[in-house]
């Protein structure tokens, strides 16, 4: 008795803390967003250029981080092949996938948008909840998907059906950026429970780095950056990638896949404030309504 009455609290302050860092790490990774957004359409940084350095600029924060907070984890990840086999994984089907897929909706269509079609996520965890749970959809959780095909239909036709306002490759790229973070909320659950986010992520940055390396060259063609633009690239490793994934995935491990895909609503929501605060974007009525019905979606079915 006196036990489960000593638990509760902790699980309490536990799903607490988590909740906290989840909305910390969305709301990094929607300030990253507009600031995408201005490096690739205001000073032209190609998109992949620009996800390989962000990795290449982050693994190291992670990696020290890591050496000095958890030495012992930290030195046994180098030791184990199959660890850094997992993370190399971890690496090509959640990191590269997520954030060249990310960066490149930003580019076909806008931060707002991008991160709001990021959403649909959700739809792909609960897929996978209910198969590994061996479960039927609940009634609310089929709502929700209707919402967020409606939602989708919106934002991609502005209610015309003859009419594609979204560019096709911008709801391609969203919807991969969909998989791709359906995929980090799932795939390295395992391992950061055995190594810690710190050795997780700093090596599976460092392997995503050197893949991206190989296609977008980035020491070949550096792009004109001035002060703003430099200070800009720097706040985009800092916050929008070393600081959100070290907040999210700490949050995901306190409070679960399921929980951590619905406060990253937070994301598309700050994402599209910033978009029209500093960058000007318009968004019409029906993206509006789109938007709407997609967040009502993750609020049903989480």
């Amino acid at each position: 008795m006196a036990q489960g009455v000593t638990s509760a609290p902790s699980r309490k302050g536990s799903l607490l803390r988590g909740t906290i860092l989840v909305l910390v790490g969305a709301t990094c990774w929607g300030i990253n967003g507009t600031i995408s957004q201005e490096l690739m359409q205001g000073y032209g940084v190609d998109p992949v250029w620009l996800t390989c350095v962000k990795q290449l600029g982050s693994f190291w924060l992670f990696l020290v981080a890591a050496r000095l907070a958890t030495p012992e984890q930290f030195s046994g990840a180098v030791r184990s092949p199959r660890a850094l086999l997992g993370m190399l994984v971890t690496a090509i089907s959640t990191i590269v996938l997520l954030q060249v897929a990310y960066m490149n909706a930003i580019r076909w269509t806008n931060s707002g948008t991008a991160t709001v079609l990021q959403s649909l996520n959700l739809l792909f965890v609960l897929a996978y909840v209910c198969v590994s749970s061996r479960r039927m959809p609940k009634s609310r959780e089929v709502v929700g998907v209707v919402l967020a095909f409606v939602g989708t239909f919106l934002i991609a036709t502005g209610g015309n059906p003859g009419a594609l306002t979204l560019p096709l490759m911008g709801l391609v790229w969203g919807i991969l950026t969909a998989v791709g973070q359906s995929l980090l909320s799932i795939q390295p659950v395992r391992l950061i429970q055995r190594w810690g986010i710190l050795v997780v992520n700093g090596f599976a940055f460092l392997f995503a780095g050197l893949l991206l390396a190989l296609f977008a060259r980035p020491w070949e063609c550096l792009p004109a950056l001035d002060a703003r633009g430099v200070a800009l690239l720097v706040l985009s490793i800092l916050v929008g990638t070393f600081g959100a994934y070290l907040f999210y995935m700490n949050g995901l491990k306190e409070v679960g896949s399921m929980r951590a895909t619905l406060l990253g609503t937070a994301e598309p929501v700050v994402a599209t404030v910033t978009s029209v605060l500093f960058l000007g974007t318009v968004f019409t009525p029906t993206d509006v309504a789109g938007f709407a019905l997609i967040i009502a979606m993750v609020f049903l079915t989480a």
